[in-house]
């Protein structure tokens, strides 16, 4: 008996072992790609600017590495749905394999519950601690870091003190029961709550930005890929634009030659950027910009000329037709999700039961099923982020290359950590698998809320639907409403044709008899003279 404890004790330790060094691994990989990542955008010229101080250099470095560290947690947290179905499905396929005998479902919970550990600990203590950190300026009378690591300790705890209890006020107010003093003294209860409002926040934005990306995206690989290009002769555009580049740039040397106008060449069509009111340097700027998109559209037209035929005519349509697929199947879905939720088959996403790897699987289709889930899960997880990318352009917070400054990167790092956190929940959601969520995320209290969960559907299939609607109609009600301002140009032209048809007898008669009255009247003649 005891040495079957012993052996029962043994192999609990080894399979222990064995999972924290998987987690470990996987950490490792996820923090260099991460780091890799960070070194592509941020500014490069940083710890140049602060080598005079060495400790400008570690508070930067350290800032650096906790913003990684977020980064990886985020990475993770986007994965960790789509690799929970993939091992699922492995293990149904291969279950006395010896070389996936380490994936079982201990490994799996607990990487769901060290990505919620680590989502807690980097959204509320090491990107502030970061930010705070890279701005202190230490308290006087400490030298070195000391000063700023007390100045970062002691602003953090006050306002962890500020969103506790914004946090006890919030839950007091939604459920009064928790309003007494043993719940305000309990400070790591309010940890998954805080959790939980940030993660309702996240998937709110999922909501906004996910159906705009869906639209983003069918611009953005029109942008990479080459468009089909029916009934035109790439040849000819490019000799065209050739020639408008030479023209224009001589019209340059002329304009630098004499400081006057461009005439020379004359311009063929005056209405497209006439510059002919410009002098010196304002003729030069308008001419330059003229200069620099005919160089873009050059560029244009020589990327389609050496773009094989197969990928223009094959892998463009191919990839739009993908797009179409997977976003019309997400809104089927979606809505298969909605009314399955109204008649009560499907309960709702809150998680009440622990689920066990490897025992079925999680789609009728089987594996095929599961797979295509996967694959609709990364592909909502690259909408929201293209999505999410549009009005960050806008405000021109987007990370550049080898430009983006450290504070920066820590809120676009808290930003991402939000969004991949929420993206479980988004999915659980709108009922895209029926893999339940484990840990402490399948315990957040709001997604047991009938009525939101509803709406949530409802409004996310909607908005897709109509984004989707409006994307694929735009070219035929741009081009209706061009035809039907031709037509009106084209009446209002016959319009006046009509009148001046009639209107010109008419003056050509009156112009007639006054002629015929002044040479009748007798008093013309001296009129005349005297004038």
């Amino acid at each position: 008996m005891d040495d079957e404890e012993a052996d029962l004790r043994e192999q609990i330790f080894h399979n222990n072992v064995r999972e924290q060094i998987i987690f470990l691994l996987l950490f490792i990989l996820l923090y260099l790609f991460s780091f890799m990542l960070i070194e592509k955008f941020r500014h490069r010229d940083s710890e140049d600017l602060l080598s005079s101080d060495e400790d400008e250099v570690k508070v930067y470095r350290i800032s650096l590495w906790l913003c990684t560290f977020a980064l990886a947690v985020s990475l993770g947290s986007a994965l960790l749905l789509p690799v929970s179905i993939v091992s699922n499905e492995v293990l149904i396929l291969y279950p006395n394999s010896y070389y996936v005998k380490w994936l079982n479902s201990s490994l799996i919970q607990g990487l769901w519950n060290h990505v919620f550990l680590f989502s807690n600990l980097s959204l509320f203590v090491f990107l502030p601690f970061a930010y705070l950190f890279s701005e202190s300026t230490g308290f006087p009378g400490y030298r070195g870091l000391k000063g700023r690591v007390y100045e970062t300790f002691i602003v953090l705890a006050l306002l962890g003190v500020v969103m506790l209890g914004l946090a006890y006020v919030i839950s007091a107010w939604l459920e009064g029961d928790r309003s007494s003093l043993d719940a305000l003294l309990n400070l790591w209860t309010y940890l998954p709550f805080l959790y939980s409002c940030v993660s309702f926040v996240g998937v709110l934005m999922l909501l906004v930005f996910t159906p705009l990306g869906f639209v983003r995206l069918f611009g953005v690989v029109g942008g990479v890929l080459v468009k089909p290009q029916f009934l035109r002769d790439l040849n000819e555009e490019y000799n065209v634009h050739s020639c408008e580049k030479q023209t224009t740039q001589r019209r340059i040397n002329n304009s630098l030659a004499t400081g006057g106008s461009y005439i020379s060449p004359e311009p063929m069509c005056p209405s497209r950027g006439d510059l002919s009111g410009l002098r010196n340097g304002a003729l030069q700027a308008g001419l330059n910009e003229q200069l620099e998109k005919i160089d873009a559209k050059i560029k244009e037209v020589d990327n389609q000329r050496k773009t094989s035929p197969l990928q223009r005519n094959v892998a463009y349509p191919l990839a739009m037709l993908l797009l179409l697929a997977l976003t019309t199947i997400t809104v089927l879905m979606v809505l298969q999700n909605t009314l399955e939720l109204l008649i009560g088959i499907k309960a709702l996403p809150l998680s009440t039961r622990q689920f066990t790897l490897g025992i079925a699987s999680l789609s009728k289709l089987g594996w095929a099923g599961a797979t295509l889930e996967a694959f609709l899960i990364l592909y909502l997880h690259a909408a929201s982020l293209t999505g999410l990318a549009t009005p960050m352009s806008m405000l021109r917070v987007l990370p550049r290359a080898r430009q983006t400054p450290l504070t920066r990167i820590i809120a676009l790092c808290a930003v991402l950590l939000a969004h991949s956190t929420a993206q479980p929940l988004l999915v659980k959601i709108l009922g895209i698998t029926n893999f339940d969520l484990l840990g402490e995320f399948g315990r957040i209290e709001w997604l047991g809320n009938f009525k939101l969960v509803l709406l949530y559907n409802a409004i996310f299939a909607a908005t897709v639907t109509f984004c989707l609607v409006s994307e694929f109609t735009a070219s035929v009600r741009r081009e209706l409403y061009n035809r039907f301002k031709w037509l009106t140009d084209v009446f209002v032209m016959q319009e006046n044709l009509h009148l001046s048809k009639i209107v010109s007898p008419i003056a050509r008669l009156s112009t007639e008899r006054t002629v015929t009255a002044e040479k009748t009247d007798p008093n013309h003649d001296k009129i005349k003279k005297n004038i």
